[in-house]
C-alpha cells in the first residue's frame, strides 16, 4: 500500500475515502459548550459516539487523519463484540462482509499437533469469531454514524493541548481551517498506543515489554484454505520462530512472522527482504499461485496500562488506556467493551438516569478486564514468544511431546478473548447470591444467549436499559408486577421479559416460551428466578426467590443512586483479582521454564539430570520411568 498522486492511499481492494473538514463553528468566536468530545475516530472512537447517540448524547469526534487507518490492522471481531456492535446499530454489514470462525490448528515442524475447537452451539446468535479488515470495521462504524445526526466527525483535526478541570475538559484543537478550543463536560480518549490526550495529561503505561518482534503482511491471493487460525512453531520457512496465517475477506491474507534476533526491524520491512520471507511462507503452504503484496509494518508484544482509566473529566478507552498483545485477538475487542462500557454508563448520566457515582465503576470494570486479559495474554506470549531461554526449552519440550501425546497440546490454546466477568465491581451487589444455584451464569458475567425460534433470540429483546429475565410457570403475578413497578421508576428503560411454560391467557410484559424448560436449565433458573440484565447484557444479580428490596437496590446501585461502598477499595480489590487457578500440565510447564532460568545455561544439563532422577525416585516404579524417558527420546532434532 502506497500513497498515490493524490495523497490518498492506493489499495488492491479497498478505496479510501479523503475527508475534508468544515470550519468549525468554534473558529467564528464565542464558546460552543458540548457534552462529550472524543479524541480518535477509528472503531473505539466510533462505537463510544454511537453508544451515547443511543442515549440521546450528542459528541464531537475529532480525528487528525484525513481517512480511515491504512492495512488490515486488526481483524478479529469476537462474538461479544458482535453483540455490540448489534446494540449500536451497526451489526448488519460486518454479518454481510465478515468471514465468521470457530477452528484452528497448530503445528510443530509441519506436524499437526493442536486442533482448536471454540465452543459455540445453536443458542448462540454469532459465530465465536469474524475476521474483517480493519478499513472496513471503521467503514461500516463510519457509515452508522453518518446516519446519526447526534454525531459530529472533524477530520484532519488535530488534538494540540489538553487541560481537565472539575466542571469540564478543554482541548485545543488544530485544523486547516484554524486553530481553536473545545470544551465538554467530558473527553474521552480514543487516539490509541501514542495517545496525544495521554501524553498531554503526562500519563504513562506501566507493565512489560516482551522482545518477541513479528512482521505483519498482508497477501492478496487465491488459496483455498478454510477460515481457521493457523499456527505454525518452527516452520522451515522460519528456523526458531513462529508463523500465525489468517484469512480475510476479499482474497487478502494475514501473515505474522517472528523476526530472529540478529535480524534488525530496517531490515526486516525492506520490500525486496519482505517478498522473499513471504515466497518461503507460500511454498510451504502449498500455494504454488501468483500473489500480491498489500501491506505490511511490524509490531512487538506488550503488556501495558494506565493505572486509572480516568483523570478528572477525561476517561480513556482502548488503547490510549492500555496495550495488549494480539495473540488471542484481545486488542479490539477489549478496547471494543471499553468503549459500549463508557458509553452506556455516561449515557444514562448525561440523560438524567443516573447518578455520576456509576462513573466510578469505569476503572475497576474495565482495568480489571485488561488485567484478566493480561494473565492470559502473558501465557500466551510466552508460548508464542519465549522470552528466555529457560522458557524456550520448556515450550521446544512441550511443543516435541505433543507430536504423539495429547497431555501437552493445550498449552497450545491461543486462549482466545473471552468477556471479563464483573463480579468483583463496586456496582456488583449480591454476588454471595450465586451460591444459591447449582448451575447457569454467575453475577457479572455476560448473559448467555438463546434461540427462541424462527431466528429470534432471548437477548434480542434486551433493552438499551435494565432487563429482567423471570422465570415464571404462566406469568408475572400481582407481586411481580409491583416490583416491575418499582424498577421502572428507577429506569425508564426497564423491561422485565416473563419466561414460561406456556403461553398465558394475558400477557402482562414481553413473554418466552420455554415448554421443554431448556432455557431454564441453561439458567439454573426455578419457578421464582430472576436475573437482571445490565445494558451491556452482563449480569447485574440474580436470586433464585424473589428478594424485593435486594432487587431494587441492586438496580439502584447500577443506576448511580444506592452508597454502593468505597469505591476505591472496590478498585482495588477488582485490580488485584488473582488470575483463574493453572491447569496441572501448565503449573508444571511453567515451574520448569522458570526453574530452568534459576539453573543457568552453564548448569542446565545438570539441573535437568537432577530433576529426572529425583522425578524417577518420587514416581517408585522403575518401568514408568523407563518409559517417559522413551517418550522424551522420540523426535529429538537430528544432530
Amino acid at each position: 500500500m502506497r500513497p498515490s498522486g493524490k495523497g490518498a492511499l492506493e489499495s488492491l481492494y479497498f478505496e479510501y475515502p479523503i475527508f475534508t473538514p468544515t470550519p468549525a463553528p468554534e473558529i467564528e468566536g464565542g464558546p460552543h459548550p458540548h457534552k462529550v468530545v472524543i479524541v480518535g475516530a477509528g472503531p473505539i472512537g466510533l462505537t463510544a459516539a454511537l453508544t451515547l447517540a443511543r442515549y440521546g448524547i450528542a459528541s464531537v469526534v475529532l480525528e487528525r487523519k484525513e481517512t480511515f487507518n491504512d492495512g488490515s490492522r486488526a481483524i478479529c471481531i469476537a462474538r461479544p463484540s458482535m453483540h455490540i456492535l448489534e446494540r449500536i446499530g451497526a451489526v448488519e454489514p460486518f454479518l454481510a462482509k465478515a468471514l465468521g470462525w470457530r477452528f484452528g490448528r497448530s503445528y510443530y515442524r509441519g506436524r499437526e499437533i493442536y486442533r482448536l475447537q471454540m465452543p459455540h452451539t445453536d443458542d448462540d446468535k454469532y459465530l465465536p469469531m469474524y475476521n474483517l479488515q480493519q478499513q472496513y470495521i471503521e467503514q461500516y462504524l463510519y457509515d452508522a454514524v453518518r446516519r446519526q445526526p447526534l454525531i459530529d466527525v472533524r477530520w484532519q483535526s488535530e488534538v494540540t493541548s489538553v487541560t481537565s478541570g472539575a466542571a469540564n475538559a478543554t482541548v485545543t484543537v488544530a485544523s486547516p481551517h484554524g486553530t481553536y478550543d473545545l470544551t465538554a463536560d467530558w473527553l474521552l480518549a480514543a487516539d490509541g498506543a501514542r495517545s496525544a490526550v495521554r501524553s498531554h495529561l503526562g500519563l504513562r503505561l506501566r507493565g512489560e515489554n516482551y522482545e518477541g518482534r513479528y512482521v505483519i503482511a498482508d497477501v492478496r491471493m487465491a488459496h483455498e484454505f478454510p477460515t481457521e487460525r493457523r499456527a505454525f512453531f518452527e516452520p522451515a520457512c522460519n528456523p526458531g520462530g513462529t508463523l500465525l496465517i489468517h484469512k480475510q475477506p476479499d482474497d487478502l491474507w494475514r501473515l505474522d512472522y517472528q523476526l530472529r534476533d540478529d535480524e534488525s526491524d530496517d531490515d526486516a520491512i525492506k520490500e525486496d527482504n519482505l517478498r522473499r520471507r513471504l515466497q518461503a511462507i507460500l511454498d510451504e503452504i502449498g500455494h504454488r499461485g501468483p500473489w500480491e503484496l498489500e501491506w505490511w509494518s511490524i509490531y512487538a508484544a506488550n503488556t501495558l496500562c494506565l493505572d486509572d482509566y480516568r483523570h478528572g473529566r477525561v476517561f480513556f478507552i482502548g488503547d490510549s488506556a492500555h496495550i495488549v498483545p494480539i495473540f488471542g485477538v484481545r486488542g479490539l475487542n477489549n478496547g471494543l467493551a471499553d468503549a459500549h462500557n463508557i458509553g452506556w454508563k455516561l449515557g444514562r448520566v448525561l440523560s438524567g438516569e443516573a447518578g455520576t457515582s456509576l462513573l466510578d465503576s469505569y476503572t475497576p470494570e474495565r482495568r480489571g478486564a485488561t488485567l484478566d486479559v493480561f494473565a492470559n495474554a502473558t501465557k500466551s506470549t510466552r508460548f508464542m514468544t519465549p522470552p528466555t531461554r529457560g522458557w524456550q526449552l520448556a515450550r521446544d519440550a512441550a511443543l516435541s511431546l505433543a507430536i504423539e501425546h495429547d497431555f501437552t497440546r493445550e498449552l497450545a490454546n491461543p486462549r482466545q478473548m473471552q468477556p471479563y466477568t464483573y463480579s468483583a465491581s463496586p456496582i456488583t451487589l449480591f454476588p454471595a447470591r450465586d451460591a444459591e444455584f447449582a448451575g447457569g451464569p454467575v453475577s457479572g458475567s455476560m448473559a448467555p444467549n438463546f434461540h427462541v425460534g424462527d431466528g429470534t433470540y432471548l437477548l434480542d429483546g434486551a433493552s438499551d436499559g435494565f432487563t429482567a429475565l423471570y422465570f415464571s410457570d404462566a406469568g408475572a403475578a400481582a407481586a411481580q408486577l409491583e416490583l416491575f413497578a418499582r424498577l421502572r421508576a428507577i429506569d425508564r428503560r426497564f423491561i422485565a421479559i416473563d419466561i414460561v411454560r406456556q403461553t398465558p391467557s394475558r400477557a402482562s410484559s414481553a413473554v418466552v416460551v420455554d415448554a421443554d424448560g431448556r432455557l431454564a436449565r441453561l439458567y439454573g433458573a426455578a419457578a421464582g428466578t430472576l436475573y437482571l440484565l445490565r445494558p451491556d447484557l452482563h449480569i447485574a444479580g440474580r436470586w433464585k426467590f424473589l428478594q424485593p428490596d435486594e432487587i431494587e437496590r441492586a438496580l439502584s446501585a447500577c443506576a448511580g443512586r444506592d452508597d454502593t461502598g468505597d469505591v476505591a477499595a472496590s478498585a482495588r480489590a477488582v485490580t488485584s483479582t488473582p488470575p483463574e487457578s493453572e491447569s496441572a500440565i501448565e503449573t508444571i510447564y511453567q515451574a520448569l521454564a522458570n526453574a530452568t532460568d534459576r539453573a543457568g545455561e552453564e548448569n542446565e544439563a545438570l539441573f535437568l539430570g537432577k530433576l529426572a532422577i529425583a522425578l524417577g525416585h518420587h514416581l517408585t516404579d522403575p518401568q514408568t520411568f523407563e518409559r517417559c524417558v522413551e517418550m522424551a527420546l522420540r523426535d529429538l532434532p537430528k544432530a
